[in-house]
């Protein structure tokens, strides 16, 4: 199979094994030791602040990045935290903080939302993303990169 070789730019389709980690060590994703995934840049499998880390990378490159939670994902904001009345859960569901929840967003989708307390009368659920505020490692193996008009 011929490899095209250019770097990773707008309009390229890039395969790739990543890592995902806390700063502490702890990982939260990878799929090194498994088949490379693929996409084209721009259709929103990556956040943009992880697709600009990797733009001018080649096939065979390897690098760990250092992403802010400004290009990773966010800093909590505290309009994502909400009291919930006690009465919109279910009687039979045991509450714990840490549990979480799906909730209906306005546009019928489902948000995720983690309980960080909760009375007889109020739930307070945060709606902030898990990862938020958190600087994230980033570490990426190219395999190849393409034209993305070629799939």
């Amino acid at each position: 199979m011929s490899s095209i070789d250019v770097p990773v730019s707008e309009g390229t389709r890039v395969y790739l094994n990543f890592s995902v980690s806390l700063e502490d060590g702890s990982e939260v994703d990878s799929n090194f030791g498994g088949d490379p995934v693929d996409f084209a840049i721009g259709d929103g499998s990556l956040l943009p602040g992880f697709e600009r880390c990797i733009f001018g990378m080649s096939a065979g490159e390897r690098h760990m990045f250092k992403v802010p939670p400004e290009d990773a994902f966010g800093q909590p904001n505290e309009n994502n935290v909400q009291q919930l009345p006690r009465d919109q859960f279910d009687d039979d569901i045991d509450l714990e903080i840490g549990l979480v929840f799906s909730f209906a967003d306005a546009g019928g989708g489902e948000l995720p939302g983690m309980i960080i307390s909760f009375d007889d009368q109020e739930v307070t659920v945060d709606f902030n993303h898990p990862l938020a505020g958190r600087t994230i490692l980033f570490d990426v193996m190219i395999h190849r990169v393409e034209p993305a008009e070629l799939h």
